[in-house]
């Protein structure tokens, strides 16, 4: 289970227990990981058909004359991204008088990868443009507002949807689904928390890794991790030297999936893109 050292600021030890899942808000990010269906569109409201040639029973029926139109889902919009800055502040509303919940992290905490905040909702307020986004490595979890003046804005359309009842992980882009495969999840004692997260950071890693040749971090951490657990406790979707425990729900948080599933995640998830964790 141990991996080669990764990172100057990477402890030796870490992949042997962290990388079974989690990753740490105490050390570097390799070292630590806690380790869709297409929904259809309502359908058109059924009308009984008159008798052809009876006035009266098309009269009795008057929606049966003309076809219900089906309804449609609603067109899929970008998801707008902005560069991190530091100094930006949080606050508990999209007011500089709200309360304030802090500056927003710049950097990854492990590899101190530059982070792409994902802004999930945009108002006006006094003439600024102000933005909700998911404060990262929160938990709970929790929602802040900072103004969007002189960030760096650009958009993506890529989502990725992680379905823990189905061990599901869904890639999709404009709607259209671009990949699904099976994934592991968090275990009963140390299941993974849904939320609404970021890509964080990129990490490689050697042959024989347990957390297989490459792990995406994510913005969360695990408030629950299993009993003795010497890890750390931040969330990654990874690969892993045990394909068998791939469908099940066995790690201490992370997300666990096939290389070829690696293999096709990379060219598509940035940092920055949205990875949407439901129950």
């Amino acid at each position: 289970m141990r991996s080669p050292r990764i990172g100057a600021s990477l402890h030796s030890s870490w992949l042997a227990m962290a990388l079974a899942g989690a990753l740490t808000v105490a050390a570097p990010l390799t070292a630590r990981l806690a380790g869709d269906a297409v929904v259809q569109g309502p359908s058109a409201r059924a009308v009984a058909a008159p008798v052809q040639g009876d006035p009266a029973r098309a009269r009795a029926h008057p929606a049966a004359e003309r076809p219900v139109a089906p309804r449609t889902e609603p067109r899929p919009r970008p998801h707008l991204l902005v560069d991190a800055r530091s100094d930006v502040v949080a606050y508990r509303h999209p007011s500089r008088s709200a309360a304030r919940l802090g500056e927003v992290a710049v950097v990854s905490r492990f590899y101190h990868q530059r982070l792409v905040w994902w802004i999930e909702e945009v108002v006006r307020r006094g003439g600024q443009a102000w933005g909700r986004l998911e404060l990262p490595y929160a938990s709970p979890r929790r929602d802040g507002w900072i103004a969007l003046r002189g960030l760096a804005r650009d958009t993506t359309w890529v989502t990725v949807r992680v379905d823990l009842s189905r061990h599901e992980v869904v890639v999709e882009r404009r709607g259209e689904i671009l990949v699904r495969v099976p994934g592991a999840t968090g275990a009963s004692v140390s299941p993974t928390p849904p939320g609404e997260y970021v890509v964080t950071d990129h990490v490689a890693f050697g042959a024989g890794s347990s957390l297989g040749s490459f792990a995406f971090g994510i913005s969360g951490i695990q408030p629950n991790l299993p009993p003795g657990w010497s890890g750390g406790d931040q969330l990654a979707i990874h690969g892993t030297n045990d394909p068998s425990s791939i469908g099940r729900s066995v790690s201490a948080g992370c997300v666990r999936v096939s290389e070829w599933a690696l293999d096709r995640f990379k060219p598509l998830l940035r940092q920055g893109t949205p990875v949407i964790i439901v129950p």
